[in-house]
């Protein structure tokens, strides 16, 4: 082995190292415990070798994002196969398991190329998971615009129901709901 493919071997595994402590430390306590000051003391580093990797703050919160989204991606794309509701029901489930997590993806101000084709292959994979359960319910529409339609309500009930802004003694039957429309 090389000195360079061990350096680089040793990057990506801080890299790794660092990510995983902002996801660690964001669900254990939030987003805005999650400084580069108390990074670098968890991961053991010092903050300039955080800075070779990540600009700052945001960076490493996009980084969380991005891995998000292949994790999303990774189960919604495990349940297409038994369809739309069971879509339904594993989104919002990583919502709730995961809340640092998802508002990283969803919530917090991240530098990510949304709804573009230079978004990062994770962004894509989430989508296209979700719009291979919509495809079977299209009848002839686009089936991107009603994907967008639907992960909209569907983001949209996970939040509100997260955030207490509807109760969530109504959510399996709004979540009824919302299946019933698309499914008809």
């Amino acid at each position: 082995m090389s000195i360079q493919a061990r350096r680089e071997r040793e990057r990506a595994e801080r890299e790794r190292l660092i990510i995983t402590a902002a996801r660690e430390l964001a669900e254990a306590e939030g987003w805005d415990a999650v400084t580069t000051r108390r990074l670098a003391e968890e991961v053991e580093y010092s903050q300039p070798v955080l800075y070779s990797h990540f600009k700052g703050k945001d960076a490493i919160m996009t980084a969380v994002a991005v891995e998000g989204f292949a994790d999303l991606a990774e189960e919604l794309r495990a349940v297409v196969p038994s369809g739309l509701a069971a879509v339904a029901v594993a989104y919002v489930s990583f919502a709730e398991r995961r809340p640092a997590l998802y508002d990283a993806m969803f919530n917090q101000s991240v530098d990510l190329p949304f709804a573009s084709p230079a978004a990062p292959a994770a962004l894509h994979a989430g989508f296209d998971a979700i719009a291979d359960a919509v495809r079977p319910h299209a009848d002839g529409e686009d089936v991107g615009l009603l994907t967008e339609t639907f992960w909209a309500a569907l983001h949209g009930l996970t939040t509100l129901t997260r955030d207490a802004r509807i109760p969530r003694a109504g959510h399996d039957q709004r979540l009824a709901l919302l299946l019933d429309r698309f499914t008809r």
